[in-house]
Parts: C-alpha cells; structure tokens; sequence
C-alpha cells in the first residue's frame, strides 16, 4: 500500500467498459512523513476522493481490481481505497 496526494483527474472519453463510471485519478506519492516525492501514478477512485486528499492506494491487481470496479478480472493496477485522515508515526529511537 502507498501513500499519495491526489493532485488531479484524468478525463478519458473512450475506456474499457469494465471501467465505465469509474474516476481515474492522478496522485502523488507521499513520504510516512506526508512529504511529495517526484513519483506520480494512476488510480482508480473508489471512495470518492478529491483534488488534495492525501490517499491510501493498493497496487496489486485482484484488490484494486474489486475494490473499484467491483468487478473481478479488469486490469487495473492501482486503486484509491482510502482517505487519510492522519499518519501517527512513533517517534524515533536515541
């Protein structure tokens, strides 16, 4: 699972019906430490996420296939399946 900001949505007009009705949303990977990085990536929305949220994404087929499309077998890679409200990190050790 990563941790991403989405920072766009990506408008196609022609997608496999398997997506129809989705978002396919544009998102930067976050550091635990909730800072960007250079790596951007696609993503599925499955849970109704906006331009700024920071995302829990799943990269692994069959998981962000279901989670949103409901639908087994579309290939998908990367699905949003979360908001995060915020990260707890333990401190560091001396």
């Amino acid at each position: 699972m990563l941790l991403a900001r989405v920072i766009g949505n990506v408008v196609a007009t022609q997608k496999n019906q398997r997506y129809e009705g989705t978002r396919v949303m544009l998102c930067r990977r976050l550091t635990p430490e909730l800072e960007d990085t250079d790596e951007t990536l696609l993503a599925l929305d499955s849970v109704s996420a906006g331009e700024g949220d920071v995302v829990l994404i799943v990269q692994e087929g069959w998981s962000a296939s279901t989670a949103s499309t409901g639908k087994e077998g579309a290939a998908i890679d990367s699905a949003i399946v979360g908001v995060v409200d915020y990260v707890d990190l333990l401190p560091d050790e001396k």
